[in-house]
């Protein structure tokens, strides 16, 4: 996501490497290719030109500290080298954040039993799928929410709702027939006697602005008194998202926005209009289609994104929704001891689809920006990884617990059971083994603070000191994207089945030797 408005501000950085100073004519020459950026994202005209304004502003005549303080707030030590291309970009960074900010994901609750949130928009935006994830967040914070289907005009939302309400366990108002504002109005009674205490409104929408429209949605508010009011806002529609949001607000006042699609569109330049704008604060991210992707708006993350360098806090929380630490800690030690099977290996697979699209995934890695450029588009498609599942489902268990028993005859038969070609087959067994070396000589080597010190779920009091780029606790995935599909090209000739079992072998035998030196010295 954001690749349009990444790419402008690592130009920008780039044009100012080398420069000792910040002048009038070298900012203005980084901030042209900003501004195309920004444009090119759909930013609205008038914020480009405040934002560009104030980062000059700031930017020209400010003394650039070669040698920086100390500064606790941001984890740099004292004498680290800032250079005006680092200043500038701090600069914008800031700039970006308070343009953003500041961050409000607050929902009024309390207020009365039920509580009530009304989510509004224009078809197609996301409301129905937001409203579902929406009562999966409440539910996990021990609420008890009921879905309201407002929209009578589309068959097919009751039906959608209806299945989110049936998966979640939650319960789904509707009677046919009825008007939308008389069934809200129903809806809050029928809470009070069935014991709910949020009740969430999806309300009606239209491809564009109507009047019939705007008029039900404000008889709504009348009739029920919503704590909250959700704008639910497709980021991909650019500025017209802008223009539909700041009419919805002069008509219903609304108390935050839902962004939905950001994961989904290079440009994504509402997300930096839209508060600045209206002045409502950007409540959530939709960042999936899944029920649990309803992320906490976080300006800085967001901003750190756009600048390419990562997002841990976000990772970090990510894969703490979906991850037992310990297991996790237990797992990452045997991943980087080399010694794991093709059943260790399918459980790392599930926990990052679990997280995100791996895409998503690596953009928010510290210093992941400018190599993603560098890996092949197929080593990041999702798709890889279900051929993957689908070979190792093939496998006996045998096989998926002892890879070094699959010889060309068992390839032949893996490859007719799942579909897939013996090429492939054996292209994923000359990798998975690579791998398995190559994870094994990191965890000798120190590299991860003594096995996992850097690994999602590992080094747990180094990770609360970290966050930025080189910081400790940076989680790394446990192995590279390009093994798990035909994404990338095997990092040494293809071995024969013979050559294969001998090298594992070899390879097994030298660890027993060293785990058996270890013990000894230990005695």
């Amino acid at each position: 996501m954001l690749e349009t408005l990444t790419k402008g501000f690592r130009t920008a950085r780039l044009k100012l490497q080398g420069k000792t100073t910040l002048t009038e004519d070298n900012v203005a020459t980084a901030l042209r290719d900003v501004r195309v950026s920004l444009l090119e994202a759909d930013v609205e005209l008038g914020v480009v030109k405040a934002f560009l304004e104030r980062v000059k502003e700031r930017a020209i005549g400010e003394v650039v500290h070669i040698k920086a303080p100390e500064d606790p707030k941001k984890r740099l030590p004292a004498g680290v080298k800032v250079t005006p291309a680092d200043h500038f970009i701090k600069i914008c960074h800031d700039e970006l954040v308070d343009l953003m900010g500041p961050v409000d994901t607050s929902l009024t609750l309390d207020r009365g039993k039920p509580a009530l949130i009304m989510m509004v928009g224009l078809q197609g935006s996301g409301k129905t799928t937001t409203a579902g994830k929406l009562a999966r967040r409440l539910q996990a914070e021990g609420k008890r929410p009921m879905l309201v289907a407002a929209d009578i005009y589309r068959p097919a939302a009751i039906d959608q709702l209806m299945t989110l309400g049936r998966k979640l366990g939650v319960p789904v108002f509707s009677i046919k027939g009825m008007k939308p504002v008389d069934l809200c109005k129903l809806a809050v009674q029928q809470a009070r006697n069935v014991d709910r205490d949020v009740v969430i409104f999806d309300t009606a929408g239209r491809l564009a602005i109507d009047g019939e429209l705007m008029d039900e949605l404000v008889q709504i508010k009348k009739t029920t008194g919503p704590d909250n009011i959700l704008f639910v806002c497709d980021a991909m529609i650019g500025q017209d998202a802008v223009r539909t949001a700041a009419e919805f607000d002069r008509l219903l006042d609304f108390t935050g926005f839902v962004l939905t699609k950001l994961d989904g569109d290079a440009r994504g330049g509402a997300a930096l209009a839209i508060k600045e704008v209206t002045g409502k604060p950007v409540k959530f991210l939709g960042m999936g289609e899944g029920l649990d992707k309803l992320e906490d708006f976080r300006p800085e993350g967001l901003a750190d994104r756009i600048l390419g360098f990562g997002d841990v806090v976000g990772l970090m929380k990510d894969f703490e929704k979906v991850v037992d630490t310990d297991a996790a800690e237990a797992d990452a030690q045997r991943m980087l001891s080399g010694d794991f099977d093709y059943e260790q290996f399918m459980r790392q697979i599930h926990q990052i689809r679990k997280m995100g699209n791996l895409r998503s995934i690596f953009e928010k890695l510290p210093g992941m920006g400018e190599l993603l450029e560098q890996i092949p588009p197929e080593a990041l498609d999702d798709g890889e990884l279900k051929k993957v599942e689908v070979m190792v489902q093939s496998m006996t268990k045998q096989e998926r617990r002892q890879p070094d028993l699959i010889d060309r005859s068992r390839m032949q038969r893996i490859a007719r059971g799942s579909g897939r070609s013996l090429e492939e087959v054996q292209g994923l067994q000359d990798r998975f083994l690579q791998t398995r070396a190559m994870m094994g000589q990191l965890g000798q080597s120190g590299l991860f603070g003594g096995l996992g010190g850097g690994l999602p779920g590992l080094g747990r009091s180094q990770r609360r000191a970290g966050g930025r780029p080189g910081a400790p606790g940076a989680p790394q995935l446990p192995f590279h994207p390009g093994m798990m599909g035909a994404g990338a090209p095997a990092a040494e000739p293809t071995l024969s089945p013979e050559e294969r079992v001998a090298r594992a072998k070899e390879q097994r035998d030298k660890r027993k030797a060293k785990k058996q030196a270890r013990k000894q010295g230990r005695r």
